[in-house]
């Protein structure tokens, strides 16, 4: 009995340390980067399929929009996987007339974490992703300026140097904040945090307008951009007249009380 007791005496300690050590342990990231599985509690929002693409989207019904439905965006064989996704190529963007036929979720949201993968078939490839149909993430290969890709356009730096380039697949990650309004009059702007191909490219980084103008998304048009209201906006992919590919599009709604996206 007194062996026991001994043993008794070491084992007891240790459990209580391994289970204090455990607890004090931070939750682990979610899965970040090119072919990550949505989670149970997220909206897939484009599996591949032409029925998805028709159920979950639609054209923007922007100024310049030339586009009738249904979506011609074609649904391809992926040239560098299994499955299939979809080009961004529409007819009626021919020469880079964004907002001709941009296509946008039926479905609108203020604070989330999506994911996103694309493909840049040929060299000059451009398109790009809407945070609420506002704030453009840029797809624009071969620019590494503020406009470039993987810049939240016209506020930050493009992480030029975390992309895998044209012919792979690339993949952001990204948790947004919608911008704050008080009697009508916003106090704090949106914010995001993004990785590109799961390394960090921005952090908490605020974005004070929407740029591009009228064509580019909803509040473009308002006072030079910088009138941005605090109506929800969907997800917008750009059509630019280019073979950019979309695939593994998802979306969790999030409720971010503090100021604070970085994940």
């Amino acid at each position: 009995m007194k062996r026991f007791r001994n043993t008794q005496s070491v084992i007891l300690p240790a459990l209580l340390l391994f289970a204090i050590s455990v607890a004090m342990i931070p939750n682990a990231k979610e899965p970040i980067g090119v072919g990550v599985k949505a989670p149970k509690d997220a909206e897939v929002l484009f599996d591949g399929s032409k029925k998805m693409l028709d159920e979950k989207w639609t054209y923007w019904e922007g100024p310049r929009l030339k586009a009738s439905l249904p979506i011609k965006w074609k649904i391809e064989q992926d040239p560098a996987g299994s499955g299939t996704v979809m080009n961004t190529n529409d007819p009626a963007a021919a020469g880079g007339l964004y907002g001709a036929a941009d296509i946008v979720t039926k479905e609108t949201f203020r604070d989330f974490r999506l994911h996103v993968e694309f493909y840049v078939s040929k060299a000059g490839g451009n398109s790009g992703v809407y945070l609420q149909n506002r704030y453009e993430i840029q797809i624009f290969d071969g620019d590494t300026t503020s406009h470039g890709l993987g810049a939240v356009i016209n506020e930050s730096p493009s992480p030029y140097k975390l992309y895998n380039g044209i012919g792979k697949w690339n993949a952001y990650d990204i948790e947004f904040r919608a911008a704050r309004f008080k009697d009508g009059k916003r106090t704090e702007p949106a914010m995001v945090t993004l990785y590109l191909n799961g390394k960090k490219a921005h952090t908490n980084q605020k974005i004070s307008q929407v740029w591009g103008g009228p064509n580019s998304g909803i509040d473009g048009g308002n006072d030079g951009g910088k009138g941005v209201t605090d109506t929800p906006g969907g997800l917008k992919l750009q059509a630019e007249g280019h073979d950019v590919l979309y695939r593994n599009i998802w979306i969790k709604k999030m409720d971010i009380k503090e100021a604070n996206t970085d994940f």
